[in-house]
């Protein structure tokens, strides 16, 4: 298993990032493909003693992806960046995933473009995880999608799910709708159609989330479309910055304070480890023909040694098999479920009257969801 990183992405490459890439060959033994200027990235990485002695190539690139170029302009001028190299080794199966803390909107562009969507995804959607009272669930789409349709929304339910199923093991994952407000009613058009479709599917469907449920852990997946999502994520990020600046200000107010602090440093200690990003690394891209992980611009060594260690996660788990699976199944039973509904209409009476009449389209994805009911 070869892992290829950007070493040129992000806030603080390539210093963060071959550091990262040292950690995590060193820890987990990955074998990691360094893209980015030859000599840059070598003088790097002979900063550690032990380089030679660790799974780490380099592979050289000319150019490089500045985090506010546009992703269009990316495509036609950047033919030999070391954040399309690094997904070009990926295509020809040199490398099993690829991982950057560059420019999203580039990795998703060259993902799309190189890999491809897997059959039955129409685009890739980027899962966030979030800690909740009760322990994690993820969000999804946090940013890829903007605009989506009932189809690609109903996708990022089922890549939820099985993301949620496998990699956080959750046995039987809860899946909700971020909405305005519970009721089937709620919501705009398309978050309406994707309700009944959601309600009709084999995953566990638990219905509308309003954004104050979002971290109490009622569901394990959260699905919106790209522009709900990024906003969500930002906020959230900007609340707990927040929070973290007055927490500081507080404990330094007066000797009471700074005794209160020093009482309660393991437990807040360990509060900030639930809630820091670096924890998990970096945000899955699913739905591709390939794994790739989009670490965090500002990620430390930390955060890239457990985006390695994720994408290493979600190749030994099969994640795109099962996503692959899981779209299959569906899509073969909608169109089971239109057949019948079309076989009703044109001919129900006389099969009917045959004793031949069609079978509710729906009850094959009621009888599994009943059987993966742990209360039925």
């Amino acid at each position: 298993m070869k892992i290829a990183v950007d070493a040129m992405g992000g806030d603080h490459a390539p210093e963060s990032v071959v550091e990262g890439a040292v950690l995590a060959a060193r820890e987990y033994g990955t074998e990691i493909i360094l893209t980015g200027p030859a000599e840059r990235v070598q003088a790097e990485l002979e900063k550690y003693k032990d380089h030679s002695s660790l799974p780490i190539r380099v592979e050289h690139a000319e150019q490089v992806v500045q985090m506010d170029e546009a992703p269009a302009k990316v495509l036609r001028n950047k033919k030999k960046s070391s954040m399309k190299i690094g997904v070009d080794l990926v295509k020809n199966g040199e490398a099993a995933a690829f991982v950057s803390a560059g420019n999203t909107g580039a990795v998703l562009a060259y993902c799309t473009i190189i890999l491809r969507p897997l059959k039955g995804v129409d685009r890739p959607a980027i899962a966030i995880q979030l800690p909740t009272l009760t322990g994690t669930s993820i969000l999804l789409d946090a940013g890829a999608n903007v605009d989506c349709k009932t189809s690609q929304l109903f996708q990022f339910a089922i890549m939820g799910h099985v993301f949620a199923k496998y990699i956080l093991e959750k046995e039987n994952p809860g899946v909700a709708l971020l909405s305005i407000g519970e009721e089937d009613s709620k919501g705009n058009e398309i978050t309406k159609e994707v309700f009944q479709m959601l309600k009709n599917s084999h995953i566990n469907f638990i219905g509308n989330l309003e954004g104050k449920e979002v971290y109490r852990g009622n569901a394990d997946v959260i699905v919106c479309d790209g522009f709900t999502g990024n906003v969500a994520l930002k906020i959230s990020e900007s609340l707990a910055e927040m929070i973290g600046a007055n927490l500081k200000t507080l404990f330094k107010k007066n000797w009471v304070s700074k005794i209160g602090y020093f009482l309660l440093k393991s437990q807040l200690a360990e509060f900030k480890k639930k809630v820091d990003y670096s924890e998990t690394g970096g945000a899955p891209l699913l739905g591709i023909n390939g794994v790739c992980i989009i670490a965090h611009g500002s990620s430390s060594p930390k955060a890239i040694k457990n985006a390695i260690n994720r994408a290493k996660e979600l190749i030994e788990k099969k994640i795109n098999q099962h996503i692959q699976d899981d779209i299959e199944y569906n899509l073969a039973e909608r169109k089971g479920g239109l057949w019948n509904q079309i076989k009703n209409i044109a001919f129900g009476d006389e099969e009917k009257d045959n004793g031949n009449a069609s079978p509710d389209p729906e009850e094959p994805l009621k009888s599994k969801k009943e059987s993966s009911n742990p209360d039925s």
